[in-house]
């Protein structure tokens, strides 16, 4: 089972979804780090590739943006409760950046 890794502040912005939401996003999370794929999710390849949106429809909508295809663990990119219709800009640039940030370091090891 791969353990999962937050960046930034990914953590603290899941403890602020709902109480049913934290439950579902930990229901997907496990699914992930048992191979599987979430019960609701998009690709986000405009923030890098192998990138996942666990999408949870519960009173609000939250997304949660990881990425799984690394050896050591998920890293979960950024986490928060949609407002809109569309992706805010801010969120996927925080995601892009917190990818660019692993990607650079794997390069680097």
């Amino acid at each position: 089972m791969k353990r999962i890794i937050w960046l930034g502040s990914s953590y603290d912005e899941l403890l602020e979804f709902s109480k049913q939401a934290k439950q579902v996003a930990g229901y997907n999370l496990d699914r992930v780090q048992r191979g599987l794929e979430p019960a609701d999710w998009k690709p986000m390849a405009s923030i890098g590739k192998g990138v996942k949106e666990i999408r949870i429809h519960v009173e609000n909508e939250y997304r949660v943006i990881y990425a799984a295809q690394f050896a050591d663990g998920i890293y979960i990119l950024h986490a928060f409760i949609k407002k809109t219709q569309k992706t805010s800009q801010k969120d996927l640039e925080l995601a892009k950046k917190r990818f660019k940030e692993i990607a650079q370091y794997k390069s680097e090891v």
